[in-house]
């Protein structure tokens, strides 16, 4: 246990902190804690669909087709889930990093035991992982910014 003043915590994937939500700490004022940055999309994250595993995949499918049948473009934030429909915007939050990026659904897989999603090479990049090559992540359904009715994420069929 640690005294009330150290600031060198990090926030990790599960437990009660989960349980309370992640902006829980900054709202019970515990110090030299932060609110994760908000996409610059103008979407702010719902609540939590999948945790898990995420890996990257880029230059040997760079240009060959994805499950939906556009070209793969390594640059572009996109993933490959294995029940999402494709289209569907999933917003994937870093808790390691803490950084966040909203894909969208192009492609199947991951086929690696124990993995959730695989990235674009940018989308891991953009996560702060792509020399890593893998993440502990938390994807999380896009709502729409306050006064727009669009649905742009489902929930998963477990």
């Amino acid at each position: 246990m640690r005294c009330a003043n150290y600031t060198g915590f990090k926030a990790r994937v599960g437990g009660a902190a989960a349980e309370r939500g992640a902006d829980a700490s900054v709202r019970d004022g515990a110090p030299g804690l932060t609110a994760p940055q908000q996409p610059s999309l103008g979407l702010r994250g719902g609540r939590d669909l999948q945790r898990g595993v995420a890996s990257w995949y880029g230059p040997g499918f760079h240009g060959r087709r994805t499950a939906n049948g556009e070209k793969f473009d390594m640059h572009e934030l996109t993933a490959a889930h294995k029940t999402l429909p494709f289209g569907t915007r999933v917003l994937v939050h870093n808790p390691r990093t803490g950084k966040e990026v909203v894909v969208r659904i192009n492609d199947r897989g991951p086929f690696i035991k124990g993995r959730v999603i695989d990235l674009s090479k940018a989308a891991a990049k953009a996560l702060g992982f792509n020399a890593r090559g893998h993440d502990a992540v938390v994807l999380r359904e896009v709502l729409p910014e306050r006064g727009n009715g669009d649905i742009v994420a489902v929930g998963l069929d477990s």
